[in-house]
């Protein structure tokens, strides 16, 4: 992929994307770590006095944006997205739920995750309507919405590259061992956090119109070839979501305000089965607790050096 640089950042990429004067950083990763990484491949890349035209979020994810507000306060550069995720940037509603319930890996895991979006400050703006890009001339920001109501992909139509996002994956994330080896193919999009999979599945056929030649994805290695426009066409005819979870049925809702509806939850066996064991577990290390405070609080309990008293 010329002019494009992947900045792998543990699970989740960031991209460098060459512009005539510089560059523009594409997704900044996690918070602390995402920075760390993208400092070095911006030095080894441009060198250590360059700074890009400003940072692109595909969306206000985690994992996605958490080093957005650090990296651009030092650069002094603007954030830009799509108006619909601002508000989950500048933390003034919160992403739907996580679905657990779609099964797999990444979902227990998503257990764990910030409903939040990443804050990202005073220098985010939204993208213009039109799809330009400030900074990026010849590339476009398409609307994708499914994973979140906001969410954009960027294409180079000159020579076919797509910068996903995560409105798909190039890896499976519901396998343990795919998530270490990521092997390319392509992928729905991170199932848990996909709040509206009607949505994703029209922007994965929309996508597949633009007959990509290289796809660069959030989650997975880039997949580039003349193979890779077919696979995507394949992909979008046979897309399926998961065979069950809280939004297969029924998307959350947004507007420019925030999250306005979610479904009802779903039932969820395991989680129940780790709230209990969770619930198991303090209850068992609060009695263990009384029954220490109970014996150092009786006087009984103890003889005059300090040792139990041996029954009689």
């Amino acid at each position: 992929m010329t002019g494009v640089v992947r900045v792998p950042v543990l699970f989740v990429n960031a991209y460098l994307v060459e512009a005539n004067d510089g560059f523009v950083l594409v997704d900044s990763g996690l918070r602390g770590i995402g920075a760390t990484l993208i400092r070095v491949a911006v030095q080894a890349r441009f060198g250590s006095d360059v700074r890009p035209r400003g940072i692109v979020l595909t969306h206000g994810h985690f994992d996605h944006a958490g080093s957005a507000r650090a990296l651009a306060k030092e650069w002094d550069v603007p954030i830009y997205a799509h108006r619909l995720e601002l508000p989950y940037l500048r933390r003034q509603s919160e992403y739907p739920p996580e679905d657990p319930t779609v099964g797999g890996t990444l979902a227990n895991l998503s257990r764990l995750f910030p409903r939040a979006g990443s804050y990202a400050g005073p220098r985010l703006r939204p993208l213009a309507t039109d799809g330009e890009i400030p900074g990026l001339r010849g590339w476009r920001a398409l609307p994708t919405p499914g994973h979140t109501r906001g969410h954009v992909s960027l294409f180079r139509e000159s020579d076919g590259v797509l910068l996903a996002g995560d409105a798909l994956a190039t890896m499976d994330q519901e396998s343990p061992l795919e998530l270490l080896v990521q092997h390319r193919q392509l992928r729905q999009p991170p199932a848990p956090l996909t709040t509206d999979w009607q949505a994703a599945q029209r922007s994965i056929e929309h996508l597949a119109t633009l007959r990509p030649q290289a796809i660069a994805a959030g989650h997975g290695l880039p997949m580039v070839g003349p193979d890779v426009a077919e696979a995507l066409s394949t992909f979008a005819r046979n897309f399926a979501p998961p065979a069950h979870g809280r939004y297969v049925n029924q998307p959350a809702r947004a507007d420019e305000a925030g999250l306005i509806y979610v479904p009802p939850p779903v039932p969820d066996p395991i989680g129940l089965a780790l709230r209990a064991a969770g619930v198991g577990a303090v209850a068992a290390a609060l009695l263990m607790a009384l029954r220490r405070r109970s014996d150092h609080d009786d006087p009984r309990a103890f003889d005059a050096t300090g040792r139990r008293p041996r029954s009689s």
